[in-house]
Order: structure tokens, then sequence, then C-alpha cells
């Protein structure tokens, strides 16, 4: 056979008992099997268009092809060659935005409190306020991505947005402790109403029982930096932990939502309205694992580190 033709084979394979299959493959003239249809320039060619737009998809990568090249490749050619050329299609991680100002103050924060120990971590109470929804967010935009690399700049997606919501809740976590789940009633919470409603029914026993060392850490929602609410953690005896603005990343609660959202999803009946949506979160709220919220605590010089090293950037937590 001449060098760079292909012929057709029939070859015999021993089956079970006494039958006899057939299979007919074609091969190319130098050893090899089915001729591919695209050449190995032409996969690089691919998985660099992937590489260069993340988020186009896999027809759209094939439409250019054919504009480039004009050879027709379908789709499901293209996402085998992005796949062997290490690219998966995944959800791309969603964080907020940082910009030159955010990522110093962040990496100078991270800095101040480099040395701080599990000890130190563990009389700080974590707070957050949280919103939950009967419906979530289906959209499914997909990025081509290596395994591994999720937390890649290329690979964010940055925004402002939320998903509609039905209940907005407040609750703080530390090691050893957690307060009660707050239901914020309207979904609102004003200066007054933080003080009413969380600083001195929760936060104000925390800082009771454990003693001179509590420290209260929450983030710079507008409500939560009014002068009456400064005022009333003075007058309480309430140390307040500085934050760094758009930092949910470094802020270990995050993950306790995300443990209590996967817990509601999970019920055998999950919530059909307002009410019973508020049962499931109580209820779970009060199921997870003491474990799991020492855990994310304990994580805190882990996240101080890692921000560090990615000079005030997103961290993979």
């Amino acid at each position: 056979m001449l060098p760079g033709s292909s012929t057709s084979l029939t070859v015999l394979f021993h089956g079970c008992g006494s039958h006899l299959k057939l299979m007919e493959c074609v091969v190319d003239g130098t050893g090899g099997g089915r001729v591919k249809s695209t050449t190995s320039a032409e996969d690089r060619y691919i998985v660099l268009s992937a590489k260069r737009n993340r988020r186009t998809t896999a027809q759209q990568v094939a439409s250019q092809f054919l504009a480039a090249s004009g050879k027709q490749v379908s789709r499901k050619t293209v996402a085998r060659r992005l796949r062997r050329g290490g690219l998966y299609a995944r959800r791309p991680v969603v964080c907020v935005p940082l910009t030159r100002e955010h990522r110093t103050a962040r990496l100078q924060w991270c800095r101040e409190h480099q040395n701080w120990t599990e000890q130190d971590w563990a009389c700080v109470l974590f707070s957050d306020e949280s919103r939950f929804s009967l419906s979530s967010d289906c959209r499914r935009r997909l990025i081509w991505r290596e395994s591994g690399t999720a937390y890649r700049a290329e690979n964010f997606h940055e925004t402002d947005r939320y998903p509609t919501c039905k209940i907005m809740v407040w609750a703080g976590s530390m090691i050893n402790g957690r307060t009660r789940l707050h239901v914020v009633a309207n979904g609102t919470i004003t200066g007054h109403r933080y003080i009413d409603e969380v600083l001195l029914p929760h936060v104000r026993l925390f800082r009771g029982a454990v003693g001179d060392k509590f420290v209260f850490m929450d983030d710079n929602a507008t409500c939560n930096r009014t002068l009456a609410v400064q005022d009333c953690l003075d007058s309480e005896g309430i140390q307040r932990l500085v934050w760094p603005e758009r930092s949910p990343d470094l802020n270990p609660i995050e993950n306790v939502w995300d443990a209590l959202g996967r817990q509601v999803a999970g019920r055998n009946y999950p919530p059909t309205n307002k009410n019973t949506l508020i049962r499931a979160l109580t209820e779970e709220w009060d199921k997870l694992p003491q474990q799991l919220l020492d855990n994310v605590v304990q994580s805190m010089v882990r996240r101080v580190e890692c921000c560090i090293t990615l000079h005030g950037g997103h961290i993979p937590y």
C-alpha cells in the first residue's frame, strides 16, 4: 500500500462459542486507525480559539473554524478536541468585582492579620445577611477551562447582581457557637433595626459569654456602619473587626450559607412558599454540624495567607 493512501480491511475476531464477528476499519497507510477530520495544527487552533474567549460555545468555535479554514466540523468534534486539549465546559466562579483599590485594601488587611492564630480567630463572631429564594438561577452559562483552574482570573464571572430573593436572614457563627437564625421581615434592614433585632438580642449575649476577648465581625453594608450602630457597640463594649470592602470570600460564614442552602434544597419535601421556606431555613440551620462551623473559622489562617499570595485577589474559598 502506498504511503498516504487508505484502504478498507476486513478482520476476523473470535467471539463467544462458534460465532465469528467481522469488523471493518479505515486505516491511513501509516498504521493508524480512522482518519481524523482535523489536523494537529487545526486542533491547536480550536483550543486556542476557546482559550481566547472562554465563554464561546462549541458551536461558535465550529463556526469560527469554518470561517478561518473553510472546513466544516461538528459541534461534537469541537467538544472532543477541546477535551483532548484539557478544556472542559464548567460554570464560572461568581464573585464580586475587585478594583485596584479593593485589592490593595484586602492585601493590607491580610498583612495586618497575618500573625493571627487559630486561637485569635476563635474569639471572632462572624456574621452576615443572606438571601434565600424558592427559585434558583437556572441559567447555565459555561466556560472552557482546564481542571483545577476554577479560581484563575480568566475563569471568573464578576457580578453585582443578586437573584430574586424571597427571604433575608441574619446569623453569626464562631468556634463552639452560633446565634439563632434571624429572619428579617420585609427583606430590608436599617441601622436602628440592626441594633434592635441583631446587636442587642444576639451579639450582646455572645459578648457577655466570651468576655473581653470577644470580637464582632460584620461587613460594610450601609446599615452596619451608621453612627447609631457604632455608638451601640461602644456602649456595650463590643470590639468590632475592621473589614475590607468586597471581601465575602474572606468571611467563613459564606461557606455556611452555602451549606445551609444545600441542606434546604436537599430536603425530602422542599419548601413551596414563604412560610415553609422560613421553617426549612430555621430547622436546617439548627441541624448544621458545629464541626462544619468550626472548620470554616479555622480556615481563616489559610485564607489570609492565600490572599497575600494572590496580592489581594480572589481566593478559592
